[in-house]
């Protein structure tokens, strides 16, 4: 199993100047997928557990519901098997405690912190990586066998900064230096599992 990237040559501009010749840069993104209905998980998850159809997607509305439910009272849920699921916000920060207002809220959020087993298995799977040029042929392809996964708890964390081995076919190698920086997470998830739950993130920003 390996996840497919492409690398397009892209002519990128700086300026809304028209004789701006801006520069070319190799833009990473991911191949498009097709997603997944949920009646054929549902259907590929009761084969796999040996119940019905029915009883699997009645558990599956269920679960949801759930945790739908805690998630919007303040809980950090756990999704089995993934992670856990809780609700955040992005607001503004202000000095004088008279300024703070609902209008300071800029965006809700939903964040995933995944299990350490699915971040492991995210982090062994192969990327495969095919450049492509500004005329649209195959100048080159790159397989990394295993990498860093991002910590959306530690957002400002240099993530997949020194990707696994390289394995390169054709042309010169190439070297990752990603790592974005993030925003501050001033929240911090207090846990869920009891009446307290855990506490919405906030983010400054």
């Amino acid at each position: 199993m390996a996840l497919k990237v492409k690398a397009v040559e892209k002519n990128i501009k700086f300026t809304k100047n028209e004789n701006d010749p801006g520069v070319w840069r190799y833009v990473m993104q991911p191949e498009l997928y097709i997603a997944l209905t949920q009646a054929k998980v549902i259907k590929e998850a009761a084969l796999r557990s040996g119940v019905s159809r029915g009883v699997m997607k009645a558990c599956w509305d269920a679960a949801g519901e759930v945790i739908k439910a805690w998630a919007t009272e303040g809980h950090s849920v756990a999704l089995p098997g993934l992670g856990t699921m809780r609700f955040g916000l992005r607001a503004k920060s202000v000095e004088n405690v008279n300024d703070v207002k609902s209008s300071l809220i800029t965006a809700r959020r939903i964040i995933f912190t995944p299990s350490v087993d699915l971040k492991d298995e995210l982090a062994d799977t192969a990327v495969q990586i095919t450049c492509y040029d500004r005329n649209g042929e195959v100048v080159k392809r790159v397989t990394s066998t295993s990498g860093d996964v991002e910590d959306p708890e530690n957002e400002n964390g240099g993530e997949n900064q020194n990707g696994g081995g390289n394995q390169s076919q054709g042309g010169n190698d190439g070297t990752n230096q990603g790592g974005g920086t993030g925003t501050i997470n001033q929240g911090g998830d207090n846990g869920g599992g009891d009446d307290n739950g855990g506490s919405t993130g906030f983010d400054e920003g």
